[in-house]
């Protein structure tokens, strides 16, 4: 009798089930749709349909979706990125491996055109692309009587990896190409002390290309990367497929719960590849034993040099290079704009909340004592440069007053908001100095 009447309750189970699971459904759809409107600012049934990847909410900063290592051996600049298309819309990575809109050499095709050079590593290039994007440094030019009629071209010459005295290679070369350029940025400081460091530390000659791009390139061509590195770049390149699956999923959602748990999944899948580009870095600067059958020549030092030696030194090739860049500018009255950029390894009076501290900060980075040595090195000889007339802008304090967060990862990039602080901070910065210039012409 107990058993019938427990079969006669079963549609009742089953249909309070399915009501809760239907509730469940929606409860979960709501949530979700306050998420997205939170995290996008619009409606998710009404949103605008996402013109490429970086626009889908997932934070790619730093992931290489086609390939793990997308850097190519040059002959005169050491290394550049591979000339290919770029995920951000009008971009691409041009003929000469820089992210730009443009190929180089770029002639001027009006009167009122005037090109502005930016030269120096990923933080630089980062700068260029927000430059392109947000027109910051144009705003404040425009301020000027003179130039207010102009048309403002950002060039990138800049590449993640680059440190001195690449940039004042990189400037004489395509200046014998004949590119014209109206104005130089040259934004740097963060990969002269903590990638020379590396190469010290590995006894490598420390003006030469950052072993940690240089190395895998040649451990590729011998044939000596490392089982570590190739197990690592393997869980790359697994990962990565599963992001673009992802990704793909994501813009195919027509549930905003769809979205919510989609986001989680790629954002994890996200964070684990990153966690492996962390090992693989750590794998691929290390030298192989022997290396007397390498096809790639790299200057090496007999021994590694104690820091303040090698910090003294990586400060003087940093002045020099910046002094010569200088000068060949000022020949044809180009002006040169020097800035030592911004770093969370050099402690200033900024505050970082807790979860920026997540982010910025990490125990096991090889940067932060090069930081920590190598940036007072720098201000040592930054008298030197201004004896030179260098117009240099040492941005280093420039985060201090900012309380949300403006780091993205834990090496030295920064995210929307901090390219925005930094950026203005350089277009007043360089303002000045033009007003101060053109006032000092006038008294003449």
């Amino acid at each position: 009798m107990k058993d019938f009447k427990l079969i006669n309750k079963i549609p009742e189970i089953l249909k309070l089930t399915l009501i809760n699971l239907a509730l469940l459904l929606v409860f979960l759809e709501l949530g979700s749709l306050g998420w997205y409107f939170v995290k996008h600012k619009q409606f998710f049934y009404t949103r605008e349909k996402a013109q490429d990847k970086s626009a889908l909410g997932i934070n790619l900063e730093g992931v290489r979706l086609n390939e793990s290592i997308v850097e190519r051996f040059h002959p005169f600049f050491g290394f550049i990125q591979k000339p290919s298309a770029d995920f951000r819309p009008g971009f691409k990575v041009n003929n000469y491996g820089f992210i730009s809109p443009y190929d180089y050499p770029l002639k001027k095709t009006k009167n009122n055109q005037f090109f502005i050079g930016v030269f120096g590593g990923s933080v630089a290039s980062d700068y260029a692309i927000f430059q392109v994007q947000n027109k910051i440094l144009h705003k404040y030019l425009k301020q000027l009587p003179g130039l207010k009629d102009k048309e403002f071209v950002i060039l990138s010459f800049a590449t993640g990896g680059y440190k001195q005295p690449q940039q004042l290679l990189i400037l004489n070369y395509f200046l014998a190409l004949g590119q014209e350029l109206d104005m130089v940025v040259n934004i740097d400081g963060f990969n002269e002390v903590a990638l020379s460091n590396l190469n010290n530390k590995n006894q490598v000659d420390l003006a030469m290309p950052s072993i940690q791009h240089i190395l895998p390139l040649t451990s590729l061509a011998n044939n000596s990367l490392s089982t570590k590195a190739m197990e690592a770049t393997i869980r790359i390149q697994e990962n990565k497929a599963r992001i673009n699956q992802g990704l793909e999923s994501l813009e195919d959602c027509s549930l905003a719960a769809c979205d919510a748990l989609t986001s989680v999944y790629v954002q994890n899948l996200v964070n684990n590849y990153k966690i492996d580009v962390i090992k693989f870095e750590k794998e691929r600067t290390k030298q192989p034993k022997n290396d007397s059958n390498s096809v790639i020549y790299i200057n090496t030092n007999k021994s590694v040099l104690g820091d303040s030696a090698a910090f003294e030194k990586i400060a003087g090739n940093w002045a020099k290079s910046s002094i010569f860049m200088h000068k060949v500018l000022s020949a044809s009255n180009v002006p040169y704009f020097h800035i030592l950029q911004p770093n969370q390894y050099y402690q200033t009076k900024r505050v970082f909340g807790e979860a920026e501290k997540q982010i910025a900060f990490n125990k096991d980075t090889p940067y932060a004592k090069a930081v920590q040595i190598g940036y007072p090195a720098l201000f040592k000889k930054i008298p030197n440069l201004e004896k030179n007339n260098i117009n240099l802008v040492n941005a280093v304090n420039v985060f201090d007053k900012t309380k949300g967060a403006v780091y993205v990862d834990s090496c030295c990039h920064y995210n929307q908001a901090g390219e925005v602080v930094f950026s203005n901070y350089v277009g007043r910065s360089i303002l000045e100095y033009l007003r101060k210039d053109e006032a000092r012409r006038k008294k003449k």
